[in-house]
C-alpha cells in the first residue's frame, strides 16, 4: 500500500470516529496459547495466525521457538514502526529507512522465584528508531517519531501501569 492510500485510509477513519467516537471502542480479539509439549506453547488468532514459543534449555524448555519476553519486545517494536510509517503517510513523508529496535534487561531470579525482592519484570527497556527521509528535516522525523510513541497501543499499555484482571477456571480432573 504506498504512503499517499495509507494516510487516505487513516484520515477516511479517523474522520468516521470524529464522527461517532463510539465506534472507536473495540473489544480485542483475544490470543489463545495451548501448552503443546514441555514448555513449548502455540498462540492463535482469530483469523488463523500461529506462534509457537519456547523458552531456552537453561530454563527447561528446547529454544525451538521465540520466548515470550523476545515476542513482548517485538510486539513493542513493531507497533512503533507501524505508528511512525502510519504517521509518516499521513503527514506525507516518505520515509527512505525505519528500523526500531527495543532491549531491556531481566533479573532471571525474578521469573524463577529464588528471592521475593527481585521483580520478574523486564527493566531498562530502550527503544532506538533509526529513520531517514529525504523529504523532512531532523526536527520533523523527530516529532514524527515522539508522536508516534505516545500513541503506540502496545507502548502506552507496557508503560501505563494498568492492572489486568486474571480469571481461572479449573477443569474437572478427569480421573476421578
Amino acid at each position: 500500500m504506498s504512503a499517499n492510500s495509507i494516510g487516505e485510509a487513516l484520515d477516511a477513519l479517523s474522520a468516521r470516529f470524529t464522527a461517532m467516537p463510539e465506534a472507536a471502542r473495540v473489544k480485542t480479539p483475544a490470543a489463545v496459547s495451548t501448552l503443546v509439549s514441555g514448555l513449548v506453547c502455540e498462540t492463535r488468532g482469530p483469523n488463523g495466525e500461529l506462534i509457537r514459543t519456547d523458552v531456552p534449555a537453561p530454563m527447561g524448555g528446547t529454544g525451538t521457538g521465540p520466548n515470550p519476553g523476545w515476542l513482548m519486545r517485538a510486539a513493542l517494536a513493531s507497533c512503533a514502526a507501524t505508528g511512525i510509517a502510519s504517521r509518516a503517510a499521513r503527514l506525507g513523508v516518505k520515509l527512505k529507512a525505519l528500523e526500531v529496535s527495543v532491549q531491556g534487561e531481566a533479573d532471571l531470579r525474578g521469573a524463577l522465584g529464588l528471592d521475593p525482592s527481585v521483580s520478574a519484570a523486564f527493566t531498562g527497556q530502550v527503544m532506538k528508531v533509526k529513520i531517514a527521509s529525504d523529504d523532512a528535516t531532523p526536527q520533523v522525523l523527530e516529532q514524527i517519531v515522539r508522536w508516534a510513541e505516545e500513541h503506540s497501543p502496545v507502548g502506552r499499555t507496557l508503560c501505563s501501569g494498568n492492572e489486568y484482571t486474571v480469571e481461572i477456571d479449573v477443569l474437572p480432573n478427569e480421573a476421578a
